[in-house]
């Protein structure tokens, strides 16, 4: 897991190669300067995993089979590019019904593209165009201030990060000073969180009531016009060794809030169904982060205040089931080397309900830690411990696993993941859903 992120996402320089005194490229009509400068570059990755859950009925949560293939080049002009696609097959869906089948088909078997975009720059400037990642935050084992990012959680928050956020199609430009960067985002179409269908192994299940029926219909999601757009502006400097960063960032929200409605019964006799459908409403979202190195002891800290954001409420009869409530929501870490191949990541994080509902099940701060413990047992093979719980109730997350490298292209890891605490927590809800896995992955 990453734990610390550069001060600036820098990208490479592109400057016009073929440029007047005023600015006017000079470059053959037939092309443009759209030659290739140097041979395009391939890497990518093969890899083969395996996730079983042992609750009964166990189960295997997925027998997959992934690839990734991306290319990179360069053209005369100066401008660069890059393309990757991703591939994955998955058996677990195909030799047991322990799923349903809407969840079969969306989790068996997936063709997507995952960047495309090109690189170029007028000046002091810099700018990205296509379907790219762009991430203002990262902190160990949960997102704060990576608020631009969708992500893919139909495995939680288990897989690597890079492999969780969702690439987006964007605008990108970004300014370099001496000290100071200054970036803008604008995405025509933001994507949301991928949560699954539901009987998915993390699906996010609203709750049920005894008594009554109980149905999901699909997302609604965000129209693809203008308005729907989301917009942001980000800043970054550095003042004597402190890495600052604030940022604004409007759109749809990336994580569903789940509308209800009570809907009769097909006869008087028949009892009410309690139907969810999950919305994205537009939210606001302001914040920043720091972070500064004290020999070999890295300080790092994030922190957002979103407006706009809509909250299940539990009781049955509270109209909609949501409520919009401000939060602020932070994190504070120190990630330091107590001895020759230890590292040491703690770290404590806080919802602050700045209009708190008790109707939502949740206290008007709600805190929480992790704990984070690796050591390289010897040159190639690495044990880790990331433990995260609340600090309100019992809820919590542990894992625990070993990385094996035999060279420099193959990876070996194997792992357990367990969740345990209260039924309506951020882990405890899948409390079933415990797990032994492994993978292995060849990088080329």
């Amino acid at each position: 897991m990453a734990t610390a992120i550069p001060s600036a996402f820098v990208l490479p320089s592109v400057q016009a190669q073929t440029a007047t005194k005023t600015g006017v490229s000079t470059a053959s009509p037939a092309g443009l300067g759209f030659k290739p400068a140097e041979p395009t570059r391939w890497n990518g990755w093969l890899q083969v995993d395996a996730a079983y859950g042992w609750q009964s009925p166990g189960h295997f949560q997925n027998l997959r089979t992934m690839a990734e293939l991306a290319g990179r080049g360069a053209w005369e002009n100066g401008a660069k590019w890059k393309l990757s696609a991703q591939a994955s097959l998955d058996a677990a869906y195909g030799i047991s019904d322990h799923y349903l089948p809407g969840v079969r088909r969306d989790q068996r078997a997936e063709l997507r593209l995952r960047e495309a975009y090109v690189d170029f720059g007028a000046g002091s400037w810099e700018f990205r165009l296509g379907k790219q990642n762009i991430v203002w935050g990262e902190m160990v084992g949960l997102f704060f201030a990576d608020v631009v990012s969708a992500k893919d959680l139909r495995s939680f928050v288990l897989p690597e990060f890079e492999q969780i956020r969702i690439p987006q199609w964007a605008a990108r430009a970004e300014w370099f000073g001496d000290d100071t960067h200054l970036e803008l985002v604008w995405l025509p179409a933001p994507e949301v969180d991928r949560i699954g269908e539901p009987g998915a192994e993390f699906f996010p299940w609203p709750p049920q009531y005894q008594g009554y029926g109980y149905s999901i219909l699909g997302d609604e999601r965000p129209s693809r016009r203008l308005s729907n757009s989301g917009i942001g502006a980000r800043v970054s400097t550095l003042v004597s060794g402190w890495d600052l960063t604030a940022f604004v960032y409007r759109a749809p929200d990336t994580q569903a809030a789940f509308n209800r409605s009570l809907v009769p019964g097909a006869t008087p006799a028949d009892p009410q169904s309690v139907v969810y459908q999950a919305r994205y409403d537009k939210v606001t979202r302001i914040g920043g982060t720091v972070s500064k190195d004290f020999d070999g002891i890295v300080a790092k800290a994030e922190i957002v205040h979103t407006s706009g954001r809509k909250f299940g409420l539990l009781p049955l009869d509270a109209g909609s089931g949501l409520a919009e409530l401000d939060t602020i929501d932070w994190a504070a870490s120190l990630d330091f080397t107590p001895a020759d191949d230890w590292r040491v990541n703690a770290q404590f994080y806080q919802r602050a309900f700045l209009d708190h509902d008790a109707a939502t099940g949740t206290d008007r701060r709600e805190n929480g830690m992790s704990l984070l413990v690796a050591h390289a047992l010897t040159g190639r093979l690495d044990a880790e411990f990331l433990g995260i719980t609340s600090l309100n109730r019992s809820d919590r997350l542990l894992r625990a696993m070993l990385t094996w490298k035999p060279d420099a292209n193959r990876r070996i890891r194997a792992g357990v993941d367990v969740f345990a605490g209260n039924p309506l927590g951020l882990f405890g809800r899948f409390d079933n859903s415990d797990r032994l896995w492994a993978e292995y992955r060849y990088s080329f």
